[in-house]
């Protein structure tokens, strides 16, 4: 039996086509706006959301920092969930190297903030206090169990945020997860919003790259926060061709990823001690409790037995189903769930 990994969807390898593509890939300097292969990533994943134009960045961290900063200067603020990546998950860059001020709201379960809470939290014209410039969405909502914000929730945002003059940021790492989920474009997903960024490198199985996306002037300036934060690359296309291949192949297949999180999520539940409510799994992300175990004995124990997981603050733990892993992967990691739990004493 072999290593079931499911920490994260980022742990995915490229498919044979990636590697092919990257391989014979067409390259240029990317510092100099000449490479052909990532033009053509920037063009199709612009027109796949919808957009005007695209910069390619190594990761969706730096695509969600570069889009806060684009919006962001020296004193602002940001409205974000208090459950996003943005404020858990990425070093608290906005704030160390944009001194962009961070106000959180609170997170429902469905990864949505309520419109009232929202709208409270935008700062009136007061010299006291720092301008609201930027509203922040993530879609799926990474520690909501990857719960996929409809099209009519973005757009009610949107709406509230453009009446009060404010911009607002999608993360949209999982975005394509959230479209097959809801049966929509992802260009609708993200209607309205000013700004998106999206990865290649999770559910869509690249090695390396997310893309951030929105108007013409607004990608050109992004650039040059790309090059502020170290971001700028040269023969750049030998990646850009893997991401060309996984929007063109690997999209539809999410849905196989979806079908196998509601599978473990179904057998989870019927294993005494774990706690999980399965019918609120919606995409690839299954999260969980144990009880009578420590979970980071838990953990320690699901290793041993050839099974890897990850786990949030608190006690949460959290399994993630990808390209690689088919359904005997998840009937081995349940029966290991199974055998610890039994282990209990």
């Amino acid at each position: 039996m072999g290593v079931v990994d499911l920490r994260s969807d980022t742990v995915t390898h490229p498919t044979p086509a990636m590697r092919e593509a990257m391989y014979r890939a067409e390259v240029g300097d990317d510092g100099w706006g000449e490479d052909p292969t990532v033009h053509r990533l920037e063009e199709l994943a612009a027109q796949r959301l919808g957009q005007e134009a695209a910069v390619f960045v190594a990761s969706g961290t730096m695509g969600n920092l570069v889009g806060v900063l684009t919006h962001c200067g020296r004193g602002d603020e940001v409205i974000l969930g208090d459950e996003s990546h943005i404020f858990w998950n990425e070093v608290g860059g906005v704030s160390t190297l944009g001194g962009v001020h961070v106000r959180t709201v609170h997170n429902e379960e469905d990864g949505t903030m309520s419109l009232a809470v929202i709208e409270a939290a935008i700062r009136p014209d007061n010299v006291h206090f720092p301008r609201t410039r930027l509203i922040c969405l993530e879609n799926t909502h990474n520690r909501c169990s990857g719960k996929a914000l409809t099209p009519e929730y973005t757009r009610q945002v949107v709406e509230l945020a453009h009446g009060h003059g404010v911009s607002v940021h999608l993360d949209g790492a999982r975005i394509f997860n959230a479209a097959v989920a809801l049966q929509v474009s992802p260009s609708v997903l993200v209607a309205g919003a000013d700004s998106v960024q999206f990865c290649l490198s999770k559910g869509l199985s690249a090695p390396v790259g997310s893309l951030l996306c929105g108007s013409g002037a607004f990608i050109q300036e992004a650039r040059r926060w790309r090059q502020t934060v170290g971001g700028g690359m040269r023969q750049a296309g030998v990646i850009a061709a893997a991401g060309i291949v996984a929007l063109e192949t690997m999209v539809d297949r999410l849905a196989d990823d979806h079908a196998n999180a509601a599978y473990l999520a179904r057998g989870l539940a019927a294993i005494p001690g774990v706690l999980i409510a399965p019918e609120t799994i919606q995409t690839n992300i299954v999260i969980f409790r144990v009880q009578g175990i420590p979970w980071d004995a838990f953990m320690q124990r699901l290793a041993a037995s050839g099974v890897k997981i990850s786990n949030y603050w608190g006690g949460l733990l959290r399994m993630v189903t990808h390209y690689g892993i088919q359904r005997e992967d998840i009937d081995q990691a349940l029966e290991a769930v199974r055998s610890v739990m039994a282990g209990i004493e």
